[in-house]
């Protein structure tokens, strides 16, 4: 048997503004809010309803990112990173001029620009995430 993995937790220094920012570049919605932790989930999740008995269903539902507030700032590169893909009917540069105008950064993390198909950007509170090339599956 396997544990279902249940959601990335991203530490911040504000949780409500990375989580906004968050479900604008995913299209995902608030699950759970309170003060010091936001959570969201993929829409299709919500509108899915509560709780789910059978294993199979519930396996298979998303992961949510959960954005939990601490005191320090973010200091070094992250050890892990969401890599976030366009479907190949997306066109990529779109997507992130999108991400640049909601408030990203371009990053460099040692990659090649021209040995990579990938782009690394940080989200406002300096996170790095990728984004990948196109993908049909």
């Amino acid at each position: 048997m396997a544990l279902k993995w249940y959601s990335v937790v991203i530490d911040c220094l504000d949780p409500h503004a990375q989580a906004r920012w968050w479900a604008e570049v995913l299209d995902w919605s608030v699950a759970y809010e309170a003060p010091d932790e936001v959570v969201l989930v993929p829409r299709h999740a919500m509108e899915e309803g509560g709780p789910v008995a059978d294993l199979d269903t519930w396996m298979r539902r998303g992961q949510g990112l959960v954005f939990g507030v601490v005191p320090e700032g973010k200091e070094v590169k992250n050890r892990l990173h969401l890599d976030l893909a366009p479907h190949v009917s997306q066109d990529r540069d779109v997507e992130i001029h999108r991400l640049l105008e909601m408030g990203a950064t371009e990053v460099d993390v040692g990659q090649d620009p021209q040995e990579v198909t990938w782009t690394v950007l940080a989200d406002p509170e300096g996170n790095e995430f990728c984004v990948l090339s196109t993908r049909d599956r």
